[in-house]
């Protein structure tokens, strides 16, 4: 029961809140339009009085010096009304987009538990022993309630065409609400300098159909599939004995590890370190050749692996699926 996302469009790619994809970023969008369209007002209302006071009052040869008024309180009423309403008016409406966006203190079980790592995202989903990274998989049609945790230092949820963004603060637990539209792939980033590789801490949100996200769920539940050739049980094999497993898990083996990405079904994953590179046999070897040249500051150390050993490693991982 292999499923495959190579056929999903992406939906929104980078960071664009005018994209939106779920009620609750409609919200947001319909809020960021009237902030908009009131600062676009006032700055044509302040750059047309410029203008026209300018060339109105310009200085002309022998005036002579205009009446000078002491005050206009019908001009002042006017200057402090029309700001005071529009603060009234954006006060109350970010009050109700806030109360339709935000989660429901009722409800405290997630569907999906994320927390962020330097510089990697953890998804798991409780009910199941389903425990991936950086691709997060979420069915379409159903409100989905997010906790976001932090593991090390404050890192920041935002997907903008799925919502608002949330920080995420070691020890303490947040929530957002979701509801994607349609199928597809939305990308965004971490929005809280986290250290030296916060730029390459993409996010990925892969939306599904509730068919393929449960035969997802299914699949990803499973534990690893065994090696089916010579050189990935190689792979293996020096992935069991070297340090990898110490900090990497693979369920249905004996690497248990917590500090890494979880690898059970790294192989069907389409993009490697947060989103930086596609998940190519070429990329998994650069990567494990060099991992401070490919992504700096990372928490990956480097291994003396010769090219052989780099190759029967990078068999095994792509044969995880």
């Amino acid at each position: 029961m292999k499923l495959t996302i190579a056929n999903l469009p992406i939906i929104a790619q980078g960071q664009s809140i005018f994209n939106g994809a779920s009620p609750q970023a409609e919200k947001i969008k319909s809020l960021d339009y009237g902030f908009i369209a009131a600062a676009s007002l006032v700055l044509l209302l302040v750059v047309g009085l410029t203008v026209f006071i300018t060339i109105r009052y310009r200085f002309k040869k022998d005036d002579a010096e205009p009446k000078q008024t002491a005050g206009n309180r019908k001009l002042e009423i006017l200057m402090v009304g029309i700001p005071l309403i529009l603060v009234i008016v954006f006060f109350f409406w970010s009050l109700k987009t806030m109360s339709a966006v935000n989660p429901d203190r009722g409800r405290n079980k997630p569907d999906v538990i994320i927390t962020g790592h330097q510089w990697w995202w953890q998804a798991s989903y409780p009910g199941t022993t389903v425990n991936t990274a950086n691709e997060i998989h979420l069915p379409v049609g159903k409100k989905i309630l997010m906790q976001l945790e932090a593991a090390d230092v404050i890192h920041d949820w935002w997907v903008p065409s799925l919502g608002g963004k949330m920080d995420m603060i070691p020890g303490m637990h947040n929530y957002l609400w979701v509801t994607i539209d349609k199928p597809g792939i939305y990308e965004g980033a971490c929005s809280e300098f986290c250290g030296q590789q916060h730029a390459w801490m993409r996010i990925r949100v892969v939306a599904q159909t509730p068919a393929d996200y449960e035969k997802w769920l299914t699949q990803h539940s499973l534990n690893a599939v065994k090696p089916t050739d010579t050189l990935a049980r190689i792979g293996a094999a020096l992935f069991m004995n070297a340090s990898c497993s110490s900090c990497h898990s693979i369920r249905g083996t004996a690497a248990n590890g917590m500090q890494g990405p979880d690898l059970t079904h790294f192989g069907s994953r389409q993009t490697m370190l947060t989103g930086m590179m596609d998940n190519t046999t070429e990329n998994i070897n650069k990567w494990l050749t060099d991992p401070q040249k490919v992504k700096p500051g990372a928490h990956m150390p480097r291994f003396i692996f010769g090219p052989d050993s780099v190759r029967a490693l990078t068999a095994y991982l792509k044969q995880l699926k």
